[in-house]
C-alpha cells in the first residue's frame, strides 16, 4: 500500500510541472508591443491632429517608424487580434471624421461669408446670410473643442489595449476550457482529506 504522502507529493510536483510548463509556454508566445514616437505618447487632451507614428512589433530604431495613416488605417491590421483595441480605434477613426466634417463647415462658412460681402457692388458685413455663416462658423469652432478633447486619447488606447491585453484576448479562450467547472474537498476511505476537480465536457 503506497503511503498517502507519497501520493500527495507526486500530485503536487505533476502539478507545479504542469504549471512552469504553461507559464513558459505563455511566456515564449506572448506578443511583442507596438511603441508610439515619444512626441506622440506625450500628446493628450487637445493635443495636435496630425498623424501619429508608431514601430510596429518586433521592430526597432527611429528609422522604422512608421505612419499610422489619417484614420489610423495603416496601425489597423496589427490590431486584428484584439477586438477590444479595435473598438477605440474605430472611436479613433470617428473622431477624425468628424474633425474633417467640422473644418468643412468652418471652410464653407467662410467662403460664405466672404462671398456676401460685396454681394450687391458695395460691402455688407451683417445681413441675413452673412449672420448665418457667422454662427454657423462660431458652432463649428466650439464643436472642434469637444472634438479634439478625446480624439489622441482614443488612438493611445488602442494601442494600450493592445499591449496589455493581447496575449489575454488570444489566450483567454484556452484557459476557458482548461478551467474546472468545480472543486470540492472529500475525505479517502482511510479519513485522508482529498482535493476533487470536476471539468464539464
Amino acid at each position: 500500500m503506497i503511503e498517502f504522502s507519497r501520493v500527495c507529493r507526486f500530485f503536487l510536483l505533476l502539478g507545479l510541472t504542469s504549471a512552469g510548463g504553461i507559464v513558459a509556454a505563455h511566456a515564449q508566445i506572448k506578443p511583442t508591443t507596438i511603441r508610439l514616437s515619444p512626441e506622440d505618447q506625450e500628446r493628450g487632451q487637445y493635443g495636435a491632429q496630425r498623424n501619429f507614428f508608431f514601430l510596429p512589433p518586433g521592430q526597432a530604431g527611429e528609422d522604422n517608424y512608421q505612419s499610422a495613416g489619417f484614420f489610423g488605417q495603416k496601425l489597423r491590421p496589427y490590431l486584428n487580434t484584439n477586438p477590444s483595441a479595435l473598438a477605440e480605434l474605430d472611436k479613433y477613426s470617428r473622431q477624425k471624421t468628424l474633425y474633417l466634417i467640422d473644418k468643412g463647415v468652418l471652410l464653407g462658412s467662410v467662403i460664405f461669408y466672404g462671398s456676401q460681402v460685396f454681394k450687391d457692388g458695395e460691402a455688407q458685413y451683417l445681413r441675413g446670410p452673412q449672420q448665418v455663416a457667422i454662427g454657423a462658423a462660431a458652432v463649428s469652432l466650439v464643436a472642434t473643442l469637444f472634438i479634439n478633447r478625446r480624439t489622441n486619447e482614443y488612438f493611445k488606447q488602442a494601442v494600450d489595449t493592445y499591449n496589455t491585453g493581447g496575449a489575454a484576448t488570444r489566450h483567454g479562450a484556452l484557459w476557458q476550457r482548461l478551467r474546472p467547472a468545480g472543486v470540492g474537498l472529500g475525505a479517502t476511505a482511510q479519513g485522508a482529506p482529498t482535493l476533487g476537480l470536476r471539468w464539464q465536457l
